[in-house]
């Protein structure tokens, strides 16, 4: 089969998601085409079966902001065109699934019947996809793609309540690739040499990840525990936490580690992991830290409970209930056996949201769309 896949190519959950597919596809022998503006960040183009065609924006004069979404339909309907792609597979509503419409139209026209997998994967329908400027086309390209998906059952009712949809929707939660995450105590040393608990945090740092509290609850643990707060990211929060550490006299323990590659073994390393999110349609993070064998503290928003289980993989609070997070934290902390126990069962959790079993649901989910556009 010939896929293209049309993703941000960010460090974002969606582009990670829509990345660790194409590549678990390509190793089913499938031809993936990614098609973005600049290659996927966790994508090496070296690998069998996997293309990257870049979409170029010319810059005209005429143009205040550059018609990106114009270059994007043409890019996927000449890829299409060239390689035989079977079908597209878009994540992220806007401005993916508009173009994709536009590319599908184009096509048509030119004899070629191509269907269109749209993939909601949070913001695109929360926060940028009910915006007004954009909730018509949103609405429209949901509703006239061949296929729609969810992440989790929370993202679905919410598009479900927010647009006028007259399709199903499909819930395809996320996934992790499970074989990634083994220990490293060399790792460890390096950030605890004394024996610290690691605490970690990883996020893009904007005000819906309430990056505050993340400090705040660390404060609170650091006062009964020798530990280290490790904060993988960036995003316009930064310097205020910074800032927040210094003030609460916690300035060395809390290490701001930046953008990295090394997400994984960081979280190999780690005792528990915050996610105290406003909003969340999912908790790609939270599922990485537990594949991780890394017990959740989190709010209890959107999609996080059908991953983190209250009581089983760590504990869920209500957003904003920092005294909550904090008790808890402490109480997973106390002693070696309880960490080591919702350590474990994190990862049997995780087990359930495994690449093995969640990617063959994609790839039914293209045979039906193949099946639905030969019968029109």
């Amino acid at each position: 089969m010939n896929i293209g896949v049309v993703c941000y190519p960010t460090f974002g959950g969606s582009g990670v998601v829509a990345t660790e597919l194409g590549k678990y596809l390509a190793r089913q022998g499938h031809k993936v085409h990614f098609i973005t503006y600049s290659q996927p960040v966790r994508l090496d183009i070296l690998e069998e079966n996997i293309y990257y065609h870049e979409v170029n924006v010319q810059d005209y004069p005429l143009f205040q902001y550059q018609p990106y979404e114009l270059a994007l339909s043409s890019k996927m309907v000449r890829v299409t065109q060239k390689y035989k792609l079977d079908l597209l597979h878009v994540h992220y509503a806007i401005p993916h699934a508009y173009a994709a419409f536009m590319a599908k139209q184009i096509l048509k026209a030119e004899g070629i019947n191509i269907p269109v997998i749209t993939t909601l994967h949070g913001t695109d329908i929360t926060l940028v996809g009910k915006n007004p400027s954009y909730k018509p086309a949103v609405t429209f390209s949901i509703n006239n793609s061949d296929v729609v998906t969810s992440v989790s059952e929370s993202l679905r009712r919410d598009t479900q309540e927010i647009f006028n949809i007259s399709r199903e929707i499909k819930v395809i939660h996320n996934f992790v690739d499970l074989s990634l995450y083994q220990a490293d105590d060399n790792c460890k040393n390096a950030f605890a040499p004394k024996g610290e608990k690691v605490i970690t945090h990883i996020s893009n740092f904007r005000k819906v990840k309430r990056i505050s509290d993340v400090v705040a609850v660390f404060h609170r643990i650091q006062k009964e525990h020798n530990a280290v707060l490790l904060m993988l990211g960036e995003g316009p929060e930064k310097e205020r936490a910074r800032q927040q550490a210094q003030e609460l006299g916690i300035g060395d323990k809390v290490k701001f580690l930046g953008k990295t590659s090394e997400v994984v073994r960081v979280l190999c390393i780690s005792d528990l992991f915050l996610l105290p999110s406003e909003a969340e349609s999912f908790g790609l993070a939270a599922l990485e830290a537990m594949a991780a064998g890394v017990p959740v503290i989190s709010s209890n928003t959107g999609g996080i409970p059908e991953v983190n289980i209250n009581g089983v993989t760590g504990f869920t609070a209500d957003v904003g209930d920092v005294d909550r997070m904090a008790e808890k934290a402490l109480y997973i902390l106390q002693g070696d056996a309880r960490l080591y126990q919702f350590g474990r069962q994190a990862r049997q959790q995780a087990e359930k949201f495994s690449l093995e079993q969640i990617g063959p649901k994609y790839f039914e989910l293209y045979q039906e769309a193949l099946g639905l556009v030969g019968s029109h």
